[in-house]
C-alpha cells in the first residue's frame, strides 16, 4: 500500500511545526534533477494539489494510485490508511 506525508509532517520533522507553507515553498522551487517524489505530499486533509502543480489532479492522483494510495468517495486521500508514520 502507498504512503504519503503531509506538508506538516514534514515541517515538523524539519523543526519547525509551523512550516507547512514553507515546506510546500521548497519543494515548489526544488531543482527537478533532485528526483524528489514531491507528488506524495499532500495537505492534512487528504487533498491533492492544484492541477497546475503536477500537469493536473488526475496526473497526480494516478501516480498514487499506481503506488497504491487508496481515495475515498471524495477524491481526498484515505489519511488514516494511508498517511505516513515513521
Amino acid at each position: 500500500m502507498g504512503n504519503v506525508a503531509t506538508y506538516g509532517q514534514l515541517a515538523l520533522m524539519a523543526g519547525k511545526p509551523n512550516g507547512a507553507r514553507l515546506v510546500g515553498r521548497a519543494m515548489k522551487n526544488a531543482q527537478t534533477d533532485m528526483d524528489l517524489p514531491c507528488y506524495r505530499v499532500v495537505n492534512a486533509a487528504g487533498s491533492i494539489a492544484p492541477d497546475y502543480v503536477f500537469e493536473s489532479k488526475k496526473h497526480q492522483r494516478a501516480m498514487l494510485e499506481a503506488e497504491g494510495v487508496i481515495f475515498k468517495a471524495n477524491g481526498s486521500i484515505n489519511m488514516k490508511i494511508c498517511k505516513w508514520n515513521p
